[in-house]
């Protein structure tokens, strides 16, 4: 964006972009919550979508995604993607079609309605200080989701300061492997841009979303796993090097 677009955009922001981001977040989260009690997670996950969606509007925020022939929206996957800013959950949320749930970290538990209504749409808090301990309450809440339902992991574990593709943990994939769910590498591409980490320096601007075909974790032992994890890596990274 030109500097003096950018600055235009101060007032807009300030005034009604990140009030209305605050109200929109705590009233459709306890809408989130209240449809999570009387139904189930996935009748949740369209009050989800429809935040996320409402939230790209009101930046305003475009996205495009390709390679939904990839994907089948009726279908479970384990999506692993890239992460670049806190925009990437509206945008992969609102627009990639799929039944998300979200490995999310444990400290996000305290945050006042928000963590009730993730817990109600079927959301993962794992304790990343242990490993174990959050591999093991993946696996109890992937009993207790239904067949539509995509669980979403960040592989690098937090977001990315430079833009660059970090290394990647391996949990998702040993995930993948136990429940002999698909992996969808996700690129997202220019979020940085729209939203940096570690602020509030939020513009205007397109997202793009890049869906790659499906990866199987076949073998069990760990130098195949590795393989895998580099290949998707390299799948994911290689966009945003291009």
């Amino acid at each position: 964006m030109k500097p003096l677009y950018k600055f235009a955009y101060q007032p807009y922001k300030w005034l009604l972009v990140i009030p209305a981001l605050f109200l929109l977040t705590m009233g459709l989260g306890l809408v989130c919550t209240l449809t999570g009690m009387l139904f189930k997670s996935d009748a949740a996950n369209v009050v989800a979508v429809f935040w996320s969606r409402l939230c790209c509007a009101i930046v305003p925020l475009k996205v495009r995604v390709r390679g939904r022939d990839n994907y089948s929206t009726g279908q479970s996957y384990v999506i692993v993607a890239n992460h670049q800013s806190m925009a990437d959950i509206p945008v992969l949320h609102g627009f990639l079609g799929l039944n998300i749930k979200w490995i999310m970290k444990k400290e996000l538990e305290r945050v006042p309605i928000f963590s009730t209504a993730c817990k109600r749409l079927g959301c993962i808090y794992v304790d990343r200080k242990n490993h174990e301990a959050a591999l093991a309450s993946i696996r109890d809440a992937r009993a207790h989701l239904s067949d539509k339902a995509s669980v979403l992991f960040f592989a690098e574990g937090t977001r990315s300061r430079d833009g660059r593709v970090m290394p990647f943990k391996k949990g998702a994939f040993r995930f993948a492997h136990e429940t002999g769910l698909p992996i969808l590498p996700v690129t997202i591409k220019n979020s940085m841009e729209i939203l940096p980490s570690d602020s509030l320096d939020l513009i205007p601007g397109q997202v793009e979303v890049i869906v790659h075909a499906p990866v199987h974790v076949r073998e069990t032992a760990e130098t195949g796993l590795m393989t895998t994890l580099d290949r998707t890596r390299r799948t994911i990274a290689a966009p945003l090097e291009s």
